[in-house]
């Protein structure tokens, strides 16, 4: 075999003309075809997930206690009875409101709900808001109100909270404009168009006119929030269809302290069950 036949392949090829144009189109093309195989594996978790939660929407509208199982999770009844992770004494008793988004309802954070439960938070509240909310002003007035329960019922002084879509920019709302940063610790969002979506114009209700670009709803969360006293965190999806652009779920305000938490390979439906976001959520809580 002669040795020397590759470096000769190799000394043909580099002396070939458009070589700098045939490497780039090779790795635009092993790019792409990753790009590709991602957003199907995103796509089929996205259909399975919408199909589990077709199956535990109804539990979503009794009791919380149902929340501990989904088919998503056969093995949630057993887990019930795990010993918990620990989690520090000074969070263990804060309260978790979990918030969903449109046309949803507390059934989507099945899997969060247990996990935050079994990592030792001991007041998880998956809330059940109006499914189609005709305003987000008055959405967060109504968890103005839920969070003033909680807090009464648990003794506690301040509340985190947990957004999904919608769910978020409500949550936000309460917390710059209806001086909710008095009671919120954290507010995480997942999800959240923050500076509007394009697509909402494509959806026939009223509400999601104040989801567009350049509301007068967003206007007014894009205002001055100086001394705003809620730690905000987003999780936002290169692959989420529902935002777009998808940067839109970054949350930017200059006087408010953010972080944001890029989620690969996610469809918007299932990003409140995407392990990455379920393990973060956990551990921020914790912080």
């Amino acid at each position: 075999m002669d040795v020397g036949a590759p470096q000769a392949a190799r000394e043909v090829y580099d002396r070939l003309p458009g070589r700098r144009l045939l490497r780039a189109w090779h790795r635009a093309a092993v790019a792409a075809t990753t790009r590709t195989v991602t957003a199907a594996r995103a796509t089929l978790g996205e259909a399975a997930w919408v199909a589990a939660h077709a199956a535990t929407y109804p539990l979503g509208l009794v009791s919380d206690r149902y929340l501990s199982w989904s088919p998503a999770d056969p093995f949630g009844p057993l887990r019930r009875h795990t010993e918990p992770m620990a989690t520090s004494a000074a969070h263990a008793d804060v309260p978790v409101l979990l918030v969903h988004g449109l046309a949803d309802n507390r059934s989507v954070y099945t899997i969060l709900a247990r996990e935050l439960r079994r990592c030792g938070f001991r007041n998880v509240y998956a809330l059940n808001a109006h499914p189609f909310p005709g305003d987000a002003r008055t959405a967060a007035a109504r968890l103005a109100e839920e969070v003033g329960r909680v807090c009464a019922e648990t003794g506690e002084e301040r509340v985190h909270i947990v957004g999904h879509s919608l769910g978020g920019l409500v949550a936000r709302y309460y917390v710059q404009l209806l001086d909710g940063d008095e009671r919120t610790a954290t507010l995480v969002t997942i999800g959240t168009p923050h500076h509007g979506t394009t697509l909402a114009r494509l959806l026939p209700y009223r509400m999601t006119g104040q989801l567009l670009p350049g509301s007068p709803l967003l206007a007014e969360l894009a205002g001055p929030a100086g001394g705003c006293r809620t730690r905000f965190v987003c999780f936002w999806s290169d692959l989420d269809q529902l935002m777009s652009p998808r940067e839109t779920a970054v949350l930017v305000h200059d006087d408010l302290d953010v972080r944001s938490i890029a989620v690969t390979g996610a469809r918007h439906a299932s990003l409140p069950v995407n392990a990455g976001v379920v393990s973060g959520i956990c551990r921020i809580l914790d912080e």
